[in-house]
């Protein structure tokens, strides 16, 4: 019995049934794009140069390894600590612009301008006794505290509290909402007038 020869496939018919198909599908096919929120994104800013401070309204403060204290480059005790700080701060060495007119200081001019622009720099050794470096701070706080406790009783002298006892009665919960009204306005005024500028420095392995 003869072979039946197998049916030829029309290769022309195979060819517009492919290209039918592929109009088809590019007809109904759907390309899903990302979709977001229109931003508008700002214009760069142009950078700011930060600003010049003078050496003079840098308080710095040195605590070595052995637990000793250079204030100013110079070897003090712990004791004189807020004495010096207070002295610096308010020292009030400004003119013009830069004038403290509630500043009782010195008004030494190689001392710092105005409270605003008096900073304190603390930086210790990696070996300085943890006991040591919080009696500092503690000192350089207190000085602060010291300045603001006088303006805060001289601008509220029928409050009857300094700044500090305003400041507690302010945080304390049992304290009502309108005793806070009332403090709030007049501790930022004095926060302002003594901004507390207490930069701590990286610590130095370094310092004898």
């Amino acid at each position: 019995m003869a072979k039946r020869a197998a049916p030829e496939v029309n290769a022309g018919s195979m060819a517009d049934i492919a290209f039918l198909l592929l109009i088809f599908f590019l007809v109904t096919t759907t390309i899903e794009t990302d979709s977001g929120l229109n931003r508008k994104l700002p214009p760069m800013e142009d950078q700011v140069d930060p600003p010049i401070i003078r050496q003079k309204n840098i308080f710095t403060v040195l605590v070595s390894k052995n637990d000793q204290l250079l204030v100013e480059e110079e070897l003090a005790d712990i004791k004189d600590l807020r004495a010096l700080a207070v002295e610096f701060l308010d020292n009030g060495g400004g003119v013009g612009d830069e004038a403290c007119d509630y500043c009782q200081g010195k008004r030494d001019e190689s001392s710092s301008d105005n409270p605003d622009k008096a900073i304190i720099s603390l930086k210790s050794d990696r070996e300085t006794s943890y006991k040591v470096y919080i009696a500092v701070q503690n000192e350089l706080v207190a000085a602060y505290n010291e300045l603001r406790n006088r303006e805060f009783s001289r601008l509220n002298p029928n409050l009857g509290l300094n700044y500090v006892e305003a400041q507690k009665k302010y945080d304390d919960p049992r304290t009502s909402e309108d005793d806070r009204e009332e403090l709030k306005p007049k501790l930022d005024v004095v926060k302002k007038m003594y901004p507390q500028k207490l930069s701590e420095a990286e610590s130095s392995s370094k310092s004898s």
